[in-house]
């Protein structure tokens, strides 16, 4: 090499030449003695020092998975929302158009498949120009050493990894030239061709060639002419100079020096290129959306992804399955379907405006499954006027809101509780107007409640002195139910409302508990009155039916999880009793879907919310509207201007019914047409067979003691438990239930390890004020 390249640099950038050169030579294994050696008492030390310095570096370059953008479909596998932290789709070469390959290597590295893990000629050519005009004029690095800086920066966790993967110093470099030899020695070069196409950016938010291609062209990569594979392949050098959409000039300059490239290299003639360099960029741009803002299903979409941070398989850690889920490539199928969201929503929106003083919100939930179907809310998801990224459809645990108060809505569960009782659906009890009830006669799980006070609640219906339990509850007469509470106690209603998934804490056993003063969601309280739908089973709710990854493969399903908690006649009778609601002469007689369907007005404590629950034999659903200011604290409805009108008073059967009647008027037509299981005309007593102690048997003669008795008998899994293992722990429903014959009962086996102690009673809501009964409920 001529000394005249030296001419004119001071000796420290000459010893800085010397010094790369030094170290690629003894990266390779190469001692270029009249390059080195002379020069070693300049530079302070020898071929050797380099060499055994290099030798400290790691050898191995570990390749993490790449990210890529996360899918979720609804429950017809259409996409629904994307979510990711860098917008990439990983795809094989094989499904990389050729001219792209052809392209990317001619303007990058165009001895790629000729020479190891680096180019040396090209490599000291660049370093001698760069250095020269104390700037990056000149590429030098191979595709190979190109991604091993890609993959130390995107696999950098920490700002100062990032800051050591891009810093400007010969030690990087060195560390990258040891990184490529190991990559070229472990792998192909398709291989590293590959992974480099689906590592690089290419600008504009999109990670990756198939990204890119779907980004700026609205193709797949397979499918890239020369126009866009020449246009692409020189926006990895400087993705944001070159970006076509914001600087197309510059963009289509260097997209002729790549056709320009291509044809020197006689990879495609020079009239290709010449007649290639005529057209436009041919832009057909076609954005990614990214996260639940940009569903069409937002707060269903922002569910699922809380709920599946909760899932410890997905990751030991929050921040794990976090990386997994926006990271990983998933495709997550859910329940949606798309056609209930849109009812739903077209519901919501047309009855409270997004800008009102008061929130709407519906949920929709299948008996049987717990599929939840829909999830709607009258906000929006953003930052504008009359928007929020607060989720109020959904419990606290998955959403931002503790509830609201549910009001009447509660009393179906004194009703069901009464039902198990023997109590007679033609049996009456007094609906004085106020009534006055001593609060130490009522009776809890721990006795009777302890207060020395008198409650005295009054009615805001009207009915028959002594109406009977169809009565009571067509017309929602607080007294009413009062009377029934008082004969059933609270304990049995509550620990309903909890196994029929309610998160109710001890504090919530109080007289006022069946005109409903613990805060739910509508998911919570639609998939309660889901369970007298699917007659005493209760499903959990499931927003995911499985995941797969980026390959196709099922990483997990998600199986429902149901229990029959209630008797299946009790629970037909409770039907039988609620379809009086939307029946003539029932608040929610216009609500009447044109279906068999069943439901329960309810209203709260000065009109802070009020609610519509109602269901057909395969579609469950909770409507309410809430007076929630912009900050979320509740307020009272009256004097809001909602859907249009102002509300001078409001209740669950003319404000929030119509959100969920004009929802299931639209949904009905694509319903199967089902009916209700009418219940006995006898007397449901004597029906009913109470499940007997089977824990501490073998799972085989517990069995065989329950299925003797008329029951269904399923293995719910292993628990801890103090019994050996294999025994029997628990039944579900326990020991003293009643069913009727054919109704399931679960049984649960030891694993053998006991069971750690829990806290006491669970969470529960806020609670309103009522005085002394612990709220009031306006009756429908």
């Amino acid at each position: 090499m001529s000394r005249t390249r030296f001419d004119g640099l001071p000796p420290g950038k000459v010893a800085s030449h010397l010094g790369v050169m030094l170290a690629v030579a003894a990266v390779l294994g190469v001692v270029v003695a009249g390059l080195a050696i002379p020069f070693a008492g300049v530079l302070g030390f020898t071929a050797r020092n380099v060499a055994q310095s290099v030798d400290d570096l790691p050898q191995e370059l570990e390749t993490e998975q790449l990210p890529q953008r996360t899918e979720i479909q609804d429950v017809n596998g259409k996409t629904i929302a994307t979510l990711y932290d860098q917008n990439r789709v990983n795809v094989p070469l094989r499904q990389i158009s050729r001219t792209m390959v052809e392209a990317i290597v001619s303007i990058e590295d165009y001895r790629f498949y000729q020479h190891g893990a680096l180019y040396l000629k090209g490599t000291l050519r660049a370093l001698f120009t760069n250095q020269a005009a104390n700037g990056v004029v000149q590429g030098g690095s191979s595709i190979t050493q190109q991604l091993v800086k890609l993959t130390l920066l995107n696999q950098a966790d920490t700002d100062a990894e990032r800051k050591a993967a891009t810093a400007d110093t010969y030690g990087r470099k060195l560390r990258e030239l040891r990184y490529a030899i190991a990559l070229e020695k472990h792998h192909s070069k398709d291989w590293i061709l590959e992974r480099y196409l689906n590592t690089a950016y290419f600008g504009d938010g999109a990670y990756g060639i198939q990204a890119a291609a779907q980004h700026y062209f609205s193709v797949n990569a397979k499918d890239l002419n020369l126009r866009q594979a020449s246009l692409l392949g020189g926006l990895v050098q400087s993705p944001e100079a070159y970006n076509p959409t914001k600087n197309p000039a510059q963009a289509k300059v260097r997209r002729d020096i790549v056709l320009e490239r291509m044809a020197q290299l006689n990879v495609i003639t020079q009239a290709q290129a010449d007649a290639t360099k005529a057209k436009s960029l041919g832009l057909k741009v076609r954005s990614q959306p990214n996260g639940c803002v940009n569903s069409e299903a937002q707060f269903f979409c922002d569910y699922v992804t809380r709920w599946l941070m909760t899932d410890s398989a997905l990751g030991a850690t929050v921040q794990e399955r976090k990386r997994l889920i926006f990271n990983g490539g998933l495709t997550i199928r859910t329940t949606l379907d798309m056609r209930d969201q849109k009812a739903a929503q077209g519901s919501v929106s047309s009855h409270v405006y997004k800008g009102d003083g008061a929130l709407g919100a519906l949920a929709l939930i299948e008996p049987g499954t717990g599929n939840v179907k829909a999830l709607a809310q009258s906000r929006p998801m953003g930052k504008g006027k009359g928007e929020t990224f607060l989720n109020y459809t959904v419990p606290q645990k998955y959403g931002d809101s503790a509830g609201f108060q549910p009001g009447s809505t509660f009393k179906a569960f004194v009703l069901a509780a009464a039902i198990n009782q023997d109590i007679p659906l033609t049996k009456t009890f007094p609906a004085p107007n106020p009534g006055h009830f001593p609060l130490n006669e009522f009776e809890t799980c721990d006795g009777p409640y302890q207060s020395s006070e008198v409650w005295s609640p009054k009615n805001s219906t009207s009915s028959s002195a002594n109406p009977n339990l169809y009565e009571g509850t067509q017309k929602s007469v607080n007294t009413f139910f009062v009377n029934l509470e008082k004969t059933t106690g609270i304990c049995e209603p509550w620990k309903l409302a909890r196994a029929m998934g309610i998160d109710l804490s001890k504090e919530w056993q109080k007289p006022a508990f069946t005109l409903g003063v613990a805060d739910v969601s509508p998911l919570d309280m639609a998939a309660a009155y889901a369970t007298f739908a699917a007659q005493g089973v209760h499903c959990a709710a499931r927003p995911v039916l499985q995941i797969a990854d980026a390959q196709g493969n099922v990483l997990k399903k998600y199986d429902k999880q149901c229990t029959q908690v209630l008797a299946s006649p009790v629970a037909n009778a409770v039907n039988d009793v609620l379809r009086g609601v939307l029946a003539p002469g029932g608040f929610g007689q216009a609500l009447y879907p044109g279906q068999p369907a069943a439901g329960k007005t309810g209203t709260t404590s000065e009109n802070k919310a009020v609610w519509f629950v109602g269901y057909t034999p395969n579609l469950a659903g909770a409507a309410t509207v809430a007076g929630v200011n912009r900050a979320g604290q509740p307020e009272s409805l009256d004097g809001k201007s909602v859907g249009g009108r102002t509300l001078y008073s409001s209740s669950g059967s003319t404000t929030a019914g119509p959100i969920w009647g004009d929802t299931f008027k639209i949904i009905a037509q694509w319903l199967p047409d089902e009916a209700f299981v009418r219940p006995s005309t006898t007397d449901i007593r004597g029906l009913l067979v109470t499940v007997p102690s089977v824990a501490g048997q073998s799972y085989d003669s517990a069995r065989s003691t329950l299925e003797g008795l008329g029951f269904t008998v399923v293995n719910g899994g292993n628990v801890d438990s103090s019994y050996q293992r294999g025994l029997v722990a628990y039944s579900a429903p326990g020991t003293g239930s009643r069913l009727a014959t054919g109704d399931t009962v679960t049984l649960y086996v030891s694993d053998g390890t006991p069971a750690k102690p829990k806290g006491g009673g669970g969470k529960g809501g806020k609670g309103g004020k009522g005085g002394r009964g612990g709220g009031r409920g306006n009756g429908h």
